[in-house]
């Protein structure tokens, strides 16, 4: 394998704990390879690109994923306190849990179900998907070149149906109970840091709310006729009974939205999902969320009303009842972007791809690949790509700044360029080229379909 410049080698050896010194070199050629190669992510086609058609030991890079001993969870950790140090020393560490179909198929392909396809599907058309769904948290954080913040992904874990877990004698476990277990190991690695984390809907339940409050605050959307109620009121002294969970029912958001005395505050929000400055109306409270038979979980609501009308008035609920009503919504707005990589990640890295059969390998090539999109934003950070990356624009498709598709084209053009090719001066207009890399170089273009 050729040599890498060091900020390069810097990246790839965090990771060098995670395996033996033999497996290590197998795994970094395939980590750089992802990188290069176009089109499909298998292994066939990572060695092709790095010129190991003829490798006599091909059989030694598909033991990386489906026999080697390697722990995907640390990999995670690894890769989240990089980031930590790099792009968000200090103050709280906003992330964004979701899942996401990977659209597979195969007999073979044990944990496969059949799942409601969020992508293609609407309020008022359902699609469902054969593939496996994956709970994928992933950290916001703002990244200098893109002046806009990324989701970058750090941890993925499969989640099957729980019938499959039924038929293997395991106890059935819903993805929010993963969504859970993903958090709680997240604040074992950062015992010191404030935790944010965003969600959609589907993480709306009280009891999942009730659990992850405890280690960290969630904000996600919120019925506009959920139930709620004041705090209850202090116990008295010598009081019998069990304590009281809620006080007095309030109104619910669908009456307080259209009451003439609720009090709104117009405020600007500079990133309104991924566009510009966008003005809205907030109006905002505490209360207990209660429902019979589910535990009572303090929050603070937020109504979000549109002065123009183009969208119906939403709610917001946060667990920290500290938190301020804007705050609450510059977070939640940044959820789309988790929509965003997952997109990106398909288009530019290859996912659902990949063609593995056996359970190991299927559990560590789809995290390995989301890991992949931090990966290159971390490479471009270490080379400095602030000020030299390069925004692909043309007559009919002009952009302020880069996006992934030209920080993964950056990264690729600096990994070519490593590989110690000329003797030549930087400067020539003609620089020599060995006819093997030419050959490589073009053999990737025309098979880049």
């Amino acid at each position: 394998m050729p040599s890498l410049p060091l900020a390069v080698q810097g990246v790839i050896l965090n990771f060098a704990s995670l395996f033996s010194k033999r497996v290590f070199e197998h795994a970094r050629l395939l980590r750089v390879g992802a990188i290069l190669a176009p089109g499909k992510r298998t292994v066939s086609a990572v060695l092709r690109v790095m010129g190991m058609a003829h490798a006599p030991q091909f059989q030694a890079y598909h033991r990386v994923l489906n026999r080697a001993r390697w722990s995907a969870l640390r990999g995670g950790q690894i890769l989240l306190l990089e980031w930590v140090k790099v792009f968000v020393p200090k103050g709280p560490i906003r992330m964004g849990v979701d899942e996401t179909i990977e659209r597979r198929w195969g007999a073979k392909i044990s944990a496969r179900g059949i799942y409601r396809d969020p992508v293609r599907s609407s309020k008022s058309h359902g699609v469902k998907a054969s593939g496996l769904r994956w709970v994928c948290l992933m950290r916001l954080v703002p990244v200098p070149w893109a002046k806009r913040v990324w989701a970058l992904p750090f941890l993925t874990v499969l989640s099957p149906s729980e019938r499959y877990d039924e038929s293997r004698g395991r106890l059935g476990q819903t993805l929010l109970v993963r969504a859970r277990q993903a958090i709680r190991l997240v604040r074992r690695w950062l015992p010191d840091r404030e935790l944010r984390i965003v969600a959609d809907n589907s993480y709306w339940a009280l009891e999942w709310l009730d659990a992850v409050r405890q280690v960290a605050t969630v904000i996600t959307r919120l019925r506009l006729d959920a139930a709620l109620y004041e705090p209850a009121a202090p116990r008295q002294r010598g009081q019998q009974g069990r304590p009281r969970k809620k006080g007095k029912r309030l109104p619910t958001l669908v009456q307080v939205a259209v009451d003439e005395e609720t009090v709104w505050q117009r405020v600007t929000v500079e990133r309104w999902y991924g566009q510009g400055p966008r003005d809205i109306e907030l109006a905002s409270k505490t209360a207990v969320w209660d429902h019979a038979g589910k535990p009572a979980v303090p929050i603070r609501w937020v109504l979000i009303r549109d002065p123009q009308g183009t969208f119906e008035t939403q709610a917001l609920l946060g667990t920290d009842v500290k938190l301020s009503a804007f705050d609450m919504v510059c977070d939640f707005v940044q959820r789309w972007q988790l929509e965003v990589t997952f997109e990106e990640a398909r288009a530019h890295l290859g996912v659902e791809t990949q063609r593995q059969w056996n359970d190991l390998a299927i559990a560590r090539t789809t995290p390995a690949l989301l890991g992949l999109y931090s990966i290159v934003a971390l490479r471009a950070q270490g080379l400095d790509a602030t000020e030299r990356i390069s925004v692909r624009q043309g007559a009919w498709y002009l952009k302020d700044h880069a996006t992934f598709s030209d920080t993964i084209a950056w990264v690729r053009r600096y990994l070519w360029a490593a590989v110690d090719f000329s003797m030549s001066s930087e400067l020539a207009d003609i620089v020599k080229i060995p006819r093997s890399l030419v050959e490589r170089l073009i053999e990737t273009v025309c098979y880049a379909a």
